[in-house]
């Protein structure tokens, strides 16, 4: 571990072992250990255990060691971790025996698992954070590989006008729980990189994820130039060279990282095209070992798993062929004579003409291809028709996985108490079992009522506290301060909207007729509020005019304090949102939205979800368990489908979702409201959350390439001395 503790009591000795261990932040019984520990400051540490282990006072510690209700709260959780890295009964064992070297390796630029760890930036790295936590969960033998970013993706501060400003800080490691990743002989973990001309160093730290370890690759190295120590200090930074040559490091590092480890993987899964670079690597290594260039291909392909996430152009990385091959030229020395077809693999026209395409890359070097929604899947396979010209769209390889969330991770603390009530504590087992989550119809009304109400009333006691942070720390204006959600009212109906800002996204549609929306938001007894939050890529100018508009809606007397923007959107705050709001409201440009994940954390929480047909909820949706947004444009250019759609909303909020919410009994439970919300978790608890996402990519993506790679490739020893008698010729640390 990097971080320094202090001398704990004998008594429990192990606490920093449980804060270094992200398994924690899935197990309510262990969240609850830590807030009884010191409840003020882990609130101070936007629940961060290992930050809070270093500031904690002693004498806190001494009496804690002698509390009874501490100790059985520790106990619990220390035997849990054990148990949960000990099983020998996981469902992987249960369904496909014991591992046997079957390692799955998953390659993401992002891995959002804990707010104590700032490596995502958005649903991509919030996607592969789950993914880890499920492969916890199921006992998979899996390990995550991606980058360490000590500057993380920026925090967001948004001026008096409105406009977004970026700032980075520097992470301090000794915070996080993240440890120096070690080889099998104790040394610790460094590869080397080539990089055109040069080699570049890369550290490798380990991040604990229960049964799950997550690899973070590092260039801030001493031994690296100052320019190659940047490559990784933060997220989707810089321009186009810097990209390519952190994806360059990404996917070589990241294989040579794993060897380094004597980790061996049978399955590649690239999420998104990032680390495509891992061909090159692999490919490499075949060729290493004797095989032809055909062979090499061959393996890889049958090898890797690749997930594609947007439809939208800006999400597929490209670049100039010239700029691909300067920094791949330390690979040219072996890979010379392929160096044509090595290009051609990435080659692609996405109307700009030819470029080099990471996504194109992934698709032509793997088998297994999915989309991850069923309507995303159907875009896909007729945006990449080029890359299988002679097959028809409808025959194209890419498949569907629609994606899910944890929901160990997402679902509130008071509604898993309740779930254990009325469920019984075994609901965590079955989440994927739909006949089972029918019970949820059972659960009596009022306490359903009286349990979202206690999440509505978490989430205005937070946005309340982040106020007066602004106000006592930032000596914001008084109209920023409003801006925030000091005038919301805690009874009144809060729409959610939280998401990255992109035009594609429509933040501004709700906005679209103000008086209409102006008498819906101020009905008498009847009113509702609107709280955003998000932010928008630095280089998304667009993006940042749609806050920009937003946030003056939040500040304009006229609309009486019903909008608020929440900033430095992030996992700690979302978690407020999703489980706080009373609506989740979706409504991208049909079809730009591939999934859209946060409904889904909405709804197992019973906040309904009223949304646009587009991504999950386009399957998602039954007619009962929330509201379809279905406008009927006169014509099919933008401003009309927006007008529509816009009408639509509108209507749905007067007709149905205010009436709904605000007509109540005797005992003033709104009877209606909870029979949708009923609905929303009992249908989308079992099909959109990581166990079901998970066991499919298992019987459907894993599964075929695992039989595939039973054959390693060529290790005839002939073919091993021709292996070593290149090596000798090959400058060292390049390929």
């Amino acid at each position: 571990m990097t971080s320094t503790f202090p001398q704990f009591p004998e008594r429990i000795k192990d606490l920093g072992e449980l804060a270094s261990d992200l398994w924690w932040s899935w197990q309510d019984r262990t969240r609850e250990m830590f807030r009884r520990l010191d409840y003020q400051l882990w609130r101070t540490t936007a629940d961060n255990p290992v930050r809070m282990l270093r500031l904690i006072a002693p004498e806190r510690l001494n009496d804690v060691a002698h509390d009874r209700a501490f100790l059985a709260l520790y106990d619990d959780a220390l035997r849990g971790l054990r148990a949960a890295r000990a099983a020998r009964d996981t469902w992987w064992v249960q369904t496909y025996g014991e591992t046997n070297g079957r390692t799955i390796a998953y390659f993401s630029a992002e891995f959002a698992l804990h707010q104590s760890l700032p490596i995502y930036a958005g649903g991509l790295g919030v996607l592969a954070g789950d993914i880890c936590k499920e492969a916890s969960d199921l006992g998979l033998p899996f390990v995550g590989v991606g980058f360490m970013y000590p500057q993380g993706y920026f925090h967001q501060k948004v001026s008096a006008e409105g406009w977004q400003i970026e700032t980075y800080e520097q992470i301090d490691w000794h915070d996080a729980p993240v440890e120096p990743a070690l080889t099998p002989d104790g040394e610790r973990c460094v590869v080397s990189v080539p990089l055109g001309t040069r080699t570049v160093q890369a550290a490798v730290w380990r991040v604990r994820v229960g049964r799950v370890t997550l690899l973070l690759l590092d260039t801030a190295l001493d031994a690296n130039a100052p320019w190659d120590r940047e490559l990784s200090a933060r997220l989707y930074g810089g321009n186009q060279e810097m990209r390519v040559q952190q994806e360059i490091v990404l996917g070589l590092g990241g294989v040579r990282a794993l060897r380094a480890m004597g980790i061996a993987p049978k399955v590649w899964h690239l999420n998104e095209g990032h680390a495509a670079f891992v061909a090159l690597q692999r490919i490499w290594d075949h060729l290493e070992q004797g095989a032809t260039f055909d062979a090499a291909l061959a393996h890889v392909q049958r090898t890797t798993v690749f997930t594609t996430h947007t439809p939208v152009p800006a999400g597929h990385d490209a670049f100039p062929f010239q700029l691909v091959e300067t920094h791949l030229a330390g690979a040219w020395g072996s890979l010379g004579e392929y160096r044509d077809r090595f290009l051609a693999l990435g080659a692609h026209d996405n109307g700009v003409g030819p470029q080099f395409n990471m996504t194109a890359l992934a698709m032509r070097t793997a088998t297994g291809i999915n989309a991850v929604s069923q309507l995303h899947g159907d875009v896909t396979r007729h945006m990449w028709t080029s890359i299988w010209p002679a097959t028809p769209a409808a025959e194209s390889p890419i498949r569907t996985v629609t994606n899910g969330v944890h929901a160990g991770t997402w679902v509130a603390t008071p509604m898993a108490k309740l779930f254990d009530q009325a469920l019984g504590p075994d609901w965590r087992d079955r989440l994927d079992e739909p006949e089972f989550w029918d019970r949820v119809l059972d659960i009596p009304d009022d306490q359903l009522w009286h349990v979202r109400q206690m999440m509505r009333s978490e989430l205005f006691a937070f946005i309340q506290d982040r106020a007066r942070e602004r106000w006592t720390r930032d000596m914001v204006s008084a109209a920023q301060v409003v801006a925030t959600g000091t005038l919301l009212d805690p009874s009144a109906l809060t729409i959610g909207f939280a998401r990255r800002f992109t035009a594609y996204k429509r933040p501004e549609l709700v906005f679209h007729d103000p008086s209409r929306l102006a008498a819906i938001l101020s009905t008498l007894r009847r009113p509702v509020q609107i709280v955003f939050a998000g932010k928008s890529h630095p280089a998304d100018d667009v993006g940042k005019r749609h806050l920009q508009q937003v946030y003056r809606r939040a500040v304009d007397p006229v609309l009486g304090g019903r909008i608020a923007f929440v900033d430095d959107y992030d996992l700690h705050v979302a978690h407020y949102l999703v489980h706080g709001c009373d609506v989740w409201l979706n409504n991208p440009r049909k079809p730009l939205e591939a999934s859209g994940t946060s409904g889904m954390k909405a709804a197992i929480n019973g906040v309904p979800h009223l949304s646009i047909g587009d991504g999950w909820w386009a399957e998602g949706y039954n007619g009962s368990n929330g509201w379809l947004i279905e406008g009927h444009p006169a014509g099919d250019d933008q401003a009309a489908v927006d007008a529509a759609d816009a009408d639509a909303l509108y209507t749905l909020l007067e007709t149905q979702v205010v009436p709904a919410f605000y007509d109540r009994d005797a005992h003033d439970v709104p009877r209606v409201w909870i029979r949708t919300v009923k609905e929303s978790i009992r249908t989308i608890m079992p099909m959109f959350t990581t166990r079901r996402m998970m066991k499919q990519y298992v019987e459907q993506m894993y599964g075929p390439a695992l039989a595939n790679g039973t054959d390693t490739g060529p290790k005839t020893e002939d073919r091993r001395q021709q292996s070593e008698d290149r090596r000798r010729k090959t400058e060292d640390g390049r390929l």
